[in-house]
């Protein structure tokens, strides 16, 4: 199933997209969903942010062609962050460069959607929590994160967190093209494939430390190659089996 949040002509809701339409959800999409009956042409929609968490949880440093191009190896053990929910946007928002800020980067990444409450969990039973996969842009004021060591200042500005366009509930995370784009030039691209910490060790590894709460989101880190954002550019995120998200850039 594919699961979106939308604005529609009479206000806002879940939906599942299925084709060319929307069929709105009742609610909330965890569990099985239930239809209202309402329906509408999938251009008459806009789509918001699939999920809007009461907390996102980035890992760091998952894949080692990244690690190395900071000069790093992949930690023994996840190295994880937060970014406030604050940072939320949805496809074809802004992403707002701060002034204080001389070079912000895109990070194209796999994101993880929790569908149920989660603590000390195990790899083994790990897929059970999982609602499906969306595509992320860990947007990052690189210079303040060099600047401070830890992320929060980096990471944590209003619209350095793009979600989207949806949440597909049916992908296998295994092995998933990952692709970013900037004004049609391709900047990264790898496979989920080369994810050193896996999706079900990360949800393990994070229930151990902190309950996981339905429509939490993980993001599993980034590929080599990650750049600079200028005011005017578009960045678009694709990841194989789940669509493209796409921000344009603006000064803030």
């Amino acid at each position: 199933m594919r699961l979106a949040r939308i604005a529609h002509p009479a206000g806002v809701a879940f939906a599942s997209i299925e084709g060319d339409e929307v069929l709105e959800i009742a609610d909330h999409p965890f569990g099985d969903p239930n239809f209202t009956g309402k329906r509408w042409p999938l251009v008459d929609v806009r789509l918001l942010a699939p999920i809007l968490p009461t907390k996102i949880i980035a890992v760091g440093k998952n894949y080692a062609a990244h690690a190395a191009e900071f000069g790093g190896e992949v930690p023994e053990t996840p190295l994880i962050f937060m970014k406030p929910n604050t940072s939320v946007i949805g496809p074809d928002v802004a992403i707002k460069l701060p002034p204080s800020s001389e070079r912000v980067d895109f990070e194209g990444e796999l994101a993880v959607v929790i569908g149920q409450p989660v603590k000390n969990v195990s790899a083994a039973r790990a897929s059970a929590a999982v609602l499906g996969y969306t595509i992320a842009n860990d947007v990052t004021a690189r210079d303040q994160q060099k600047a401070d060591v830890q992320f929060t200042r980096a990471k944590g500005y209003d619209t350095f967190c793009p979600l989207g366009p949806w949440i597909e509930t049916a992908v296998d995370p295994a092995d998933l093209e990952i692709r970013t784009d900037v004004d049609g030039e391709v900047k990264q691209q790898a496979r989920t494939s080369a994810i050193v910490h896996k999706v079900n060790h990360l949800i393990e590894f994070i229930s151990g430390i902190m309950t996981l709460l339905p429509g939490d989101v993980i993001l599993t880190g980034t590929p080599e190659g990650v750049g600079p954002l200028a005011e005017g550019q578009k960045v678009s995120v694709t990841v194989e089996g789940i669509g493209t998200l796409t921000n344009p850039v603006q000064a803030g």
